[in-house]
């Protein structure tokens, strides 16, 4: 399980550089009620603002190099999904298994 929480941790900091603006802010959680579970967020400025932002490397490539980081992650977790925070920037968190 920590390789399946390793490309968790990857593919929700990639979405963040390659989609969103800065900060991007990386949080781990062992939830302590002994259900084994971990919470990762990853918190980020929101959208890119206009079409016209110049498109990261990564976001450039054909569509079959890239666009399955949302399918891997559900696969991977119990629940995941995406909030906005009180600072205005938005919140990517999974719940993982660790047990």
């Amino acid at each position: 399980q920590v390789y399946d929480l390793l490309l968790v941790i990857s593919e929700l900091i990639t979405n963040a550089v390659t989609h969103a603006l800065p900060p991007v802010i990386l949080h781990l959680h062992a939830l302590a009620n002994g259900s084994g579970q971990v919470r990762v967020h990853v918190t980020d400025g929101g959208p890119q603002p206009t079409p016209t932002t110049p498109a990261s490397w990564a976001a450039a490539r054909p569509t079959d190099e890239h666009g399955r980081g949302a399918t891997i992650i559900s696969a991977l977790t119990d629940h995941d999904g995406t909030d906005p925070d009180l600072n205005g920037l938005i919140d990517h968190w999974a719940d993982l298994s660790a047990a």
